[in-house]
Formats: structure tokens, sequence, C-alpha cells
């Protein structure tokens, strides 16, 4: 790019942030898939929090319609990806999570597991040998059944059953059955996937299948190279523009491979305030300009885990909001920036509180998106798996 570095100010960003994650009215998207190939995957960890992520971005939503795409379409799949962190992503983008993230911590993970079980005692002679039978049998057995938690697994392969010591002798020390983690580094590898939870929605006791029932020609290959900058094309064109900070904290990858991927795509600097940002070179178009929008989003929501500088949304929120590992609890939107938090009560109603002075239209539409939500809840009740200082204290 030759001439003046192009500026893009923090309401041109908060634009950009309404209209491609569809959170105003007019950029409400027709499904869960076209939600989650646009945010380049959805968080989750917890459970609850796809589904309200979701809801809050579609026409219409419904949690049977999500369920469908999940676990019987199967066009969504629930992977470890970015900052070995969970995300359910389309099944096309699955490959190139893999092979920019996730191979490596199932690398990490399969060392891990193998001084793990060196640790506890659990194997006599040969570790790698040991757990690759047992991952063998693990495979087998899920393979017969077609879909299975993992106490029915290790009902048909006893040695899932063995416990893994952690800190022996220290006031921390923990035991994990062998399943918890062959079955993570089974699911890592591709070989595995988290399937239809037991339970509601809002469970996280998934049962597993064989990738290849939502992969049935297995994952296209991608180079790593190639993979991490399509990654990175991916976000830039979700979340830009943004900062090599940015990029660096929201996929994992280290500072050379962020370089490499950013030259590959062709990324352009431009001016965020004062700060060096980046967007892609065809994404320097102004952003048309949006009406005022709400949004109550979930704990985790990918928009509020999309930067690690969160300031231009933020403010001076984040204590209140988040948790002290930089867990997001659950926020209110008004116009293109973070103003309160809510909470859900044993009672049905969705509790907030408004931080910052947003006037009387918005907090109107804050009360109305409450009542949506509740109604849309009915007697489902949300605790996010991270409790955040705000949420603990509507939801009492």
């Amino acid at each position: 790019m030759t001439g003046a570095v192009r500026r893009i100010g923090v309401l041109e960003r908060r634009a950009r942030l309404g209209l491609r994650h569809h959170l105003t009215p007019a950029a409400r998207a027709a499904s869960v898939v076209e939600v989650a190939e646009d945010l380049v995957g959805l968080h989750g960890t917890d459970p609850a929090s796809v589904f309200l992520a979701a809801a809050a971005r579609m026409r219409q939503p419904e949690v049977g319609a999500i369920e469908r795409a999940m676990y019987d379409e199967r066009v969504l799949l629930r992977m470890l990806g970015m900052r070995r962190t969970m995300f359910v992503v389309p099944v096309e983008l699955a490959p190139i999570v893999q092979a920019a993230c996730t191979q490596a911590i199932a690398a990490a993970q399969r060392s891990l597991l193998l001084r793990l079980l060196d640790q506890s005692g659990i194997t006599t002679s040969d570790t790698k040998r040991w757990l690759e039978e047992v991952e063998e049998a693990t495979v087998k057995a899920l393979a017969a059944r077609g879909q299975a938690l993992a106490t029915e697994l290790a009902s048909d392969e006893p040695r899932l059953r063995e416990q893994l010591q952690y800190a022996e002798g220290k006031s921390y020390a923990a035991r994990q059955s062998v399943s918890t983690r062959v079955l993570l580094v089974l699911a890592a590898e591709g070989r595995i996937a988290r399937g239809r939870p037991r339970g509601s929605w809002i469970s996280g006791q998934y049962r597993w299948s064989l990738m290849e029932s939502w992969l049935p020609r297995g994952m296209a290959e991608w180079s790593t190279g190639a993979a991490q900058a399509e990654l990175v094309r991916r976000w830039l064109a979700a979340f830009g523009p943004g900062t090599v900070a940015d990029l660096r904290w929201w996929t994992g990858l280290t500072a050379g491979q962020v370089k490499r991927a950013l030259a590959t795509v062709g990324a352009v600097e431009v001016d965020l305030d004062g700060t060096p940002g980046l967007v892609l070179a065809d994404d320097l178009a102004p952003a048309a300009a949006a009406e005022p929008w709400v949004a109550l989003l979930p704990a985790l929501d990918p928009t509020v885990m999309g930067w690690t500088g969160r300031g231009w949304y933020l403010g001076e929120h984040g204590p209140t909001l988040f948790d002290r590992n930089g867990n997001a609890g659950p926020t209110v939107w008004w116009d293109g920036r973070i103003v309160g938090g809510w909470a859900s009560r044993g009672n049905g109603e969705i509790a907030y509180r408004l931080l910052e002075d947003v006037g009387a239209d918005g907090v109107a539409a804050v009360e109305a998106a409450a009542g949506r939500l509740a109604d849309w809840l009915g007697t489902v009740r949300i605790t996010p798996r991270f409790r955040t200082p705000l949420e603990r204290e509507l939801s009492a």
C-alpha cells in the first residue's frame, strides 16, 4: 500500500463488529453454521455458550435447529483448537484448525499422558505400547457401539478405569481417570469426536463417535504453514482490524508463525488511533454505519474473546466482567460496546446491571432484550462454567 496509512477509529471498529458478527438487527444470520463460519468458530468450553452465542445472532434462533446442525446433520464439529480451547466449527474449517493448531496440541498431550502413566506406575514395561493398545481397543469398542459415553467405553476396555496421579504428596494432589486423557488425545489427533451430550443442551457429558461420522473421507490435508495463513486470513476478515498481539493471543501461535502467516495473506497496516493495526488488503473500504443495537452475549462469547486488546469495546469493566484467568462472563452490549453484565436467576428472571449511562433508549432496549432472552430460555437456567464477580452477585 502506498500513501498515508488508513485510519480506523473506535466508532468504525464498533460498526464493523456489529455487522460482521451478526449483532445488528439487519445482519442477523440464517443459521448457526453461518454464525460459526463468519466468527471462525464458536467457543465451546461452556456448552450453553454455543447455543446462546448462536441465538444472539440468528434471525430465528431455535435450540432444535442448533442441535440438528451439530448432532444430526453433523455440519458442525466440537474440537480443541486455538489456545487449546474448545471450539465448535463448521466441518470445512476443521482440517484448517487441525493443521494450524490442534496437531501440535495433540503431540504435547500425548507426551504428557505418557509421562503421567509412568509417574502413576500404571504400566510396568513399555508405556508407549501399552497406551497404543488401550487406544486401539477404545477405538474398536467405539466402532462397535457407534457412539458411547466414557463410562461405557471403560466397561469395554477396563484399562481406561486406571487412575492417573497428579502432584502426589502435595496439598494439591489429584487423581484423574485414564479414560479422560486417552479420549482427549484421540480427539485431538482427529480419530474421535464429541457428539450429543447426555442430558440437555447445557450438559457437558458428551457421547463419543468416530471422526468418520462427521468426516467420512477424513480431514483434508493442509500443510501447517498454509493452514496457519488461512486461519489468520479468516480472523482478519472477521475480527480485523486487529494487532499482532491480538492475533498471537487468539490463535495461540508463535510470533514467527504469525509473521509468516501475515506475509502470506498480504495483510496491510492501518492506524488504530496511534496503535499499528492490520487488515486484509481488500478490506480498506469504510464500514457502513449501523443503527444502535443491543445484545446480551454469553460467557466466553467469541466476540468478547476475539481480541486481547479490548479497551475499545470493554472500557474499564474488565475486573467486574472477567474472572482472574481472563474468562469473560455474560455481557450486555449497546451500540458496539460492553455496558454491563447479566445473569440467569433461579426464578427464570434475567437480571442485569448497567455499568455506564446508555440513555433512555439504551435502557429500554436492554430491558426488552432481557425479556426476550428469559422467554427463549424458558425453564432452563444458565450457570457459566467460569463465574465472574458480577454474574455471581446478580444470580443470587
